[in-house]
């Protein structure tokens, strides 16, 4: 019997990660099985991704739906707990630092089956973050870890990681941006006269916008921007109460649903500027040479501002890093970082067989 490999997505920005692994494991004598934990439920969210990067339908989907962190956790984790106990996998494939990821890996290895980590060892250093507090566990418990950057294979070495358990793959989130760039370019903006140049905006992290007083400073933040320039932002379900209402006010903040994967990413393609707090976004702006902007203090990707167009910005300096970053546009030439390079799933693939067919 083939070994088989079991790979858990739960959110938007795994499923783009999940596409290159998939597709490369066609090519070995494996069997795969998807479970999407339906962490990230919404079709805009989850569904037209899978269309759009030709992945078949989850194999199963434990329809999870949103919660507070523990209650999402728990629910997943007794969730993955019974498809582990069904199906046997002779491996667990968990992918970025979402609770779907934490929760999974708990299950696996509580149930004696190794885990393989796909974006293995990313830091901020900001356990405020709960996605910080997912990375340090799920790193400590895996027992492959795939990291796409050499910082992340240092990180995972300060932590006492063997070694052997180490293995820089490079971004399989970019083997998916390249693999879609013909398709990228052939897609309309989503919006009509749609004036140039704009910038494209993404907010959605809690230290942004769950509470009302940050959603208010940044709103105002965003409303100065757009007095200058005009602003697409398409709306996280987690910006739709405290953000949204208060920057539909501005006619030059345009705000949207949330987009398909290609639909976002040529309005990337085609801005001015980005201006974000996502972790994929400032890989994928890395790739696309589109300056970046990301509202936070810390970032766990810090090899985009290294190899790539990222910055941080505060929400004060936030207007005059995007008036700046205007005036110089964009760059003809950028660094991109090593293993970025469109094959990264293959890596990945080969590592998991070895794995597997020892």
């Amino acid at each position: 019997m083939a070994p088989l490999l079991l790979h858990v997505a739960g959110a938007r920005p795994n499923f783009p990660k999940l596409a290159p692994v998939l597709r490369a494991l066609q090519e070995h004598p494996v069997e795969q099985l998807v479970v999407h934990t339906g962490q990230h439920y919404d079709d805009s969210l989850s569904g037209i991704f899978f269309r759009q990067l030709g992945m078949p339908p989850p194999d199963l989907n434990l329809a999870v739906g949103a919660g507070q962190h523990g209650a999402q956790t728990a629910a997943v984790l007794v969730k993955m707990e019974a498809v582990l106990m069904e199906h046997e996998p002779d491996v667990v494939v968990v992918y970025g630092d979402v609770n779907s990821t934490l929760a999974a890996t708990l299950a696996a290895v509580k149930l004696h089956i190794p885990v393989a980590h796909v974006e293995a060892g990313l830091r901020s250093f900001d356990r405020a973050m709960p996605e910080e507090v997912n990375r340090l566990v799920v790193d400590r418990l895996a027992g492959t870890l795939l990291a796409p950057s050499a910082d992340a294979v240092d990180n995972l070495r300060a932590e006492g990681i063997a070694d052997d358990d180490i293995h820089l793959v490079g971004n399989p989130m970019i083997d998916t941006l390249l693999d879609q760039l013909p398709e990228v370019e052939a897609t309309p903006l989503p919006l009509d006269d749609l004036p140039e140049p704009f910038v494209v905006a993404t907010l959605h992290r809690p230290s942004n916008v769950d509470r009302h007083e940050d959603a208010v400073e940044l709103t105002r933040c965003v409303q100065a921007v757009a007095d200058d320039v005009d602003v697409v932002l398409p709306v996280h379900p987690r910006s739709r109460q405290h953000l949204a209402p208060l920057l539909a006010r501005h006619p030059r903040v345009h705000l949207t649903e949330p987009l398909g994967y290609r639909e976002f990413l040529a309005l990337v393609r085609r801005c001015a500027l980005v201006v974000t707090d996502s972790g994929g976004v400032q890989e994928e702006t890395t790739v696309l040479g589109v300056p970046c902007l990301t509202l936070r203090d810390s970032t766990e990707r810090p090899v985009t501002i290294s190899h790539g167009t990222n910055r941080l910005v505060s929400r004060s300096s936030l207007l005059p890093e995007v008036r700046a970053a205007l005036a110089a546009g964009r760059s003809d030439t950028w660094p991109v970082p090593p293993l970025w390079d469109g094959h990264s799933g293959e890596r990945i693939a080969r590592i998991l067989v070895d794995r597997v067919t020892v």
